[in-house]
């Protein structure tokens, strides 16, 4: 599948500066070409994509920096010291706003094992990152110069930071072993990332079919449509995503759960008070689709990230200022994983950002073209086999 695309991306890779300029390249190359080649494009952009930012997010170094156990706080400023929590009319604490996450575009998920139990970077690290981000960045005002669009068009570069990985637990901030369970598990997942023959929809993943990117994954930063606002009321609290544009209804008012035979793809939470945390505990998932997802930089490459009916999910929103917050969430699948993980990243409010709508069922022909496409490549090939 794709092997003459391949053999083009290889070629072009050997001889341009980085993954994305290879992509332009790509891109610029392909165009004008049928159907079937401009089909073949969407895995690769997206792989390309992936692998320049895990570069440049997780940038390989022998310095010894002691910042193992530094809080998040280290990364972003602090608010004011005088600073009062807000309450809501009804007296909750007030969280509510529009907290865009797009300024962690960029760091990984996963810390490089080169750098151990390090948290921050260091002064040399976080300017080589600093230049990196410029010159994403300034991808868009190149193409518009030469007169095309690529990755410079799509991809929303975050702000550059101290954070070596959004995991923090495990300690190498590197997410742990599957069991025995979950790497079979792992090994029958099907998604639109992969080199395989596609013949009917469950050869896609849950996010190539616009149902969802899953959990805790929609809660990460990706390349674009970073929004997130919370609402609340009288015992709710409510999430809205910007990308899939999805909301997730959190009851506080401390109302039963759903029955263990309601399962859904984002789950049933619950959320309680704890001081001014909220803690939101979510368990029914359906034990389909995947926990992470490729858009966030230092991912599996693949959006085959199982998870199981057991799995629970643990998530902390702790405002620490006017407009910052700490996010964390705690993977908890006994089925899946050998020890749970955890990720932990500030946000930012930003009550003037728009959400952009997320039209993905609509003209959504990517099943369809890679079904066609597939299925013609390997009667082709069949064909030249033929005597």
């Amino acid at each position: 599948m794709h092997l003459r695309f391949r053999r083009e991306w290889n070629q072009l890779e050997t001889s341009l500066d980085s993954p994305l300029d290879s992509l332009s390249a790509l891109w610029q190359h392909h165009r004008m070409s049928s159907q079937l080649d401009s089909v073949r494009l969407h895995t690769l952009v997206f792989a390309v994509v992936a692998s320049g930012a895990i570069a440049s997010g997780c940038a390989d170094t022998d310095t010894d920096v002691d910042g193992s156990d530094a809080p998040v706080a280290e990364a972003t400023a602090p608010g004011p010291i005088d600073w009062e929590h807000p309450v809501t009319p009804w007296g909750e604490p007030d969280i509510r706003g529009i907290w865009p996450i797009g300024h962690m575009t960029g760091t990984p998920l996963q810390r490089t094992e080169a750098m151990g139990e390090r948290r921050l970077l260091t002064d040399e690290e976080l300017q080589a990152r600093e230049s990196q981000y410029d010159r994403r960045r300034g991808a868009y005002d190149r193409e518009i110069r030469k007169n095309k669009m690529g990755m410079g068009h799509w991809v929303e570069w975050g702000e550059a930071n101290r954070l070596t990985s959004l995991i923090i637990n495990p300690s190498n901030g590197r997410l742990p072993e599957l069991t025995e369970e979950g790497q079979r598990r792992r090994d029958l997942m099907r998604s639109g990332w992969m080199n395989i023959p596609f013949d009917r929809p469950s050869d896609f993943d849950n996010w190539d079919r616009c149902v969802t990117r899953g959990l805790p994954a929609s809660m990460l930063p990706a390349y674009y449509n970073n929004g997130i606002q919370i609402h609340q009321a009288p015992g709710y609290v409510i999430i809205r995503l910007e990308m899939i544009h999805e909301s997730r209804i959190v009851p506080t008012d401390g109302r039963p759960r759903l029955g263990s035979d309601i399962k859904g793809w984002l789950g049933d939470s619950r959320g309680l008070w704890e001081g001014e945390t909220l803690v939101v505990e979510t368990t029914n998932f359906n034990g389909k689709g995947s926990s992470t997802n490729i858009h966030t930089t230092g991912s599996p490459p693949f959006n085959n990230t199982p998870i199981s009916s057991e799995y629970v999910l643990t998530e902390r929103f702790t405002r620490t200022g006017p407009d910052s917050m700490s996010y964390s969430a705690t993977v908890d699948d006994p089925v899946i994983w050998t020890e749970p993980w955890t990720v932990e990243f500030p946000w930012q409010r930003d009550n003037d950002y728009r959400f952009f709508e997320y039209a993905c069922h609509e003209d959504n022909s990517m099943i369809r073209n890679y079904i066609e496409t597939s299925r013609a490549e390997r009667a082709q090939a069949t064909e030249a086999a033929s005597p």
